[in-house]
Order: C-alpha cells, then sequence, then structure tokens
C-alpha cells in the first residue's frame, strides 16, 4: 500500500494543477476567484485522461509479459499545462522482443487514440478567430495529422485568421505532441524501445543519427528540441540487451512497429510553438 501513495499523491497534485492550467487558459483569474477553479475540468480531465491512458498502456502491457513496473507517476507543474506528464519505472527486465515492442508501443498507441479523440471533439467546439496585429498571443505549429484534422473540422482557415483552439483541443494538440517525443527513435524512449526490437544492433545508429536531426531542427525551427537532444544524450543513446533474441518477430509485432513510426511521421510537428 505504502508504494502506491506517491503515486497517488502525485496523481491528485496533478489534478489540481492541470485544473488551474485549464483555468488559466480561459482567462480565469484564480488569485480573484479561486472557488472558478474547477471551470478548468475540460483541460484537466482531457489531458490527465491522455496521460493516464499513455502510462496504463505500458503497465498493463508490462503485466501481460510478466515484467515488473510501478504505477504512473505525474509530474505536477506550475505550467500552461499543469504537468510535466508521467513515467512508470520498470522493476525488472524486458525478456523478449515481442515483449520489447508491446511494451514500448501499446502506451503510445493508447495515447494517440485518446489524444485523436479529444481534437476531434475538442476542434468541433473551437472556432476561426482574425489575427489582430500587435495581440499578445502564441501559435501552435502543425503536424501532418493535426492540419487534416482542422481542414475535415473547421475547413479551410483563410488568411489573416487562426483556429482558436477549446481547451480540449488543446489537450488533444499536447497529446499527439507529446505521443511524438515519445515515439523518437532514439536511447530508451518508447520509440526507441521499438527500433531495438525490430532492428537490433542498428539501433546504434538509428539513435544517433535521430539525436542529430532533433538537434538541427533546434538550430532552425524551435530551440526547445535543443534542450530535448542535450536530454537525450544525458539519459543515454544506447539499449540495453535482452535476454531472448527471437530469430523471427510475428507479423502482427512487426506491424505493431511500422503503425508505431507511422504515427511518429503524422503527429511529429517540426516547430511547435511560434511566438
Amino acid at each position: 500500500m505504502k508504494r502506491n501513495l506517491i503515486p497517488l499523491i502525485l496523481f491528485i497534485a496533478t489534478v489540481f494543477t492541470t485544473l488551474f492550467a485549464g483555468a488559466v487558459q480561459q482567462g480565469i483569474n484564480l488569485f480573484k476567484e479561486p472557488l472558478r477553479l474547477w471551470e478548468g475540468y475540460p483541460f484537466s480531465l482531457s489531458i490527465m485522461t491522455i496521460l493516464l491512458g499513455h502510462e496504463m498502456g505500458h503497465y498493463f502491457a508490462s503485466k501481460a509479459h510478466r515484467t515488473k513496473a510501478t504505477l504512473p507517476y505525474f509530474i505536477p507543474a506550475p505550467s500552461i499545462i499543469g504537468t510535466f506528464g508521467a513515467f512508470i519505472k520498470m522493476k525488472s527486465s524486458i525478456l523478449t522482443r515481442r515483449a520489447l515492442i508491446d511494451i514500448g508501443a501499446t502506451g503510445p498507441l493508447v495515447g494517440f487514440v485518446l489524444s485523436l479523440v479529444a481534437c476531434i471533439v475538442g476542434l468541433k467546439m473551437s472556432k476561426i478567430v482574425t489575427l489582430t496585429a500587435g495581440e499578445d498571443f502564441f501559435m501552435l505549429g502543425d503536424s501532418i495529422l493535426f492540419s487534416l484534422l482542422v481542414k475535415l473540422t473547421l475547413g479551410s482557415v483563410p488568411q489573416g485568421h487562426d483556429v482558436l483552439l477549446h481547451s480540449v483541443a488543446f489537450a488533444g494538440w499536447i497529446g499527439l505532441f507529446v505521443t511524438s517525443m515519445n515515439l523518437l527513435p532514439v536511447g530508451q524512449l518508447d520509440g526507441g524501445h521499438i527500433a531495438y526490437a525490430l532492428f537490433g544492433r542498428w539501433h546504434f545508429y538509428i539513435s544517433r543519427i535521430m539525436l542529430f536531426i532533433v538537434a538541427v531542427l533546434g538550430i532552425f525551427y524551435w530551440y526547445g528540441w535543443l534542450v530535448w537532444a542535450m536530454l537525450l544524450l544525458f539519459l543515454g543513446l544506447d539499449h540495453p540487451p535482452i535476454l531472448v533474441w527471437e530469430t523471427e518477430l510475428p507479423l502482427t509485432r512487426r506491424i505493431t512497429g511500422a503503425l508505431s513510426f507511422v504515427i511518429f511521421i503524422l503527429t511529429f510537428t517540426p516547430a511547435p510553438f511560434k511566438f
């Protein structure tokens, strides 16, 4: 019971910080009107569902392969989204290639589906607005998938206009962005697990090539990628060996791996934030 107390406390704390973020996104001054905190629930419920779904995907896949894992640890944060995400800790080794693909891919796939639902529902509540010169705002970059969803839901956006996202759509956008970051085939990220299971020793080269690409994106598109590249370098680019290296992966696992990288391409945003 004690080992579950910290994850529970962090989860509750993150519910409050995401409620705060959701309320602030709506222009509510919580220092003057603290009782309106609950009005941030559309964003909080959406982003917490996406993150929880992602991590529980990893958790249940680990259980299915008899790999010990903790419950999700959420990270509350005083930021525009109220959190720095969540993670689970693996407490035993992953034994086989199929287990590695299942554990690595299930989280992003579940998170992707939940993010997709949030985007579709949220975009139906979003609206197209005129951009006003001199007004303070920041714009979100569009992935291939999000651009398609905007067009299908709201139609073409005229020049001089942009989409004012509903908080549920914003949570969906964040979910897609987090999915793409986790699917980078580097080190021991989810994408790194999948790449190692599929390509074995070639993971060594794939990981370093992707780190270089991320660093280049940081120079030309968004400085945050440089921070991410340094963090990846700090965490390590290599992948520990697994105990059983099956000669052949089942077709279903190869399809899962391919689908994961297709999702990565569709959700990746080179310039996610434009100020």
